[in-house]
């Protein structure tokens, strides 16, 4: 059997290129940001989920994500918007200020980010991944169709 990282490659770019127009950067600061948000995010889930999310990410994405992961390191949680806006800056380095900027920049970062996820992981492991973060990131990054309409519902008939 012959592995075709080729199309491993490209998958990856795709999601790079993905979140790079979304935000309107450069190529090589998108995957920077798409680092930091997924290890900051990373950190934070347990490993449960870690592994479901990973399983749904380009193989070059998931390379990203485990990228320098200790799955020793006890998980800490997301508990204010503002910790896990440090923590992005932390998992970016000397870059973030660059990166991220302010805080809004530095969350309209992490949408992009996860507008990408949208594309490549199902809406119900995206739901679980939602369930954890705190209300303010919940709702900055939940895409609307995975809020419940209630004139969608049908009673079954």
């Amino acid at each position: 059997m012959v592995i075709d990282f080729e199309k491993y490659a490209v998958k990856g770019s795709e999601f790079i290129r993905f979140v790079a127009l979304e935000l309107e950067v450069p190529r090589d600061k998108a995957g920077r940001i798409v680092r930091a948000v997924l290890h900051a995010l990373r950190d934070r889930l347990t490993y449960e989920e870690s592994f479901q999310l990973m399983a749904q990410l380009p193989m070059a994405i998931k390379g990203i994500y485990v990228d320098g992961w200790s799955y020793r390191t006890p998980q800490s949680r997301i508990r204010h918007l503002d910790d896990f806006l440090e923590a992005l800056r932390q998992a970016d380095g000397k870059l973030s200020g660059y990166d991220f900027g302010n805080n809004k920049q530095a969350l309209r970062a992490v949408q992009g980010v996860f507008s990408a996820m949208y594309e490549y992981v199902s809406p119900g492991e995206m739901r679980d991944i939602l369930d954890v973060l705190p209300h303010t990131i919940r709702e900055l990054v939940r895409q609307p169709s995975l809020s419940v309409n209630p004139n969608n519902i049908t009673d079954g008939k």
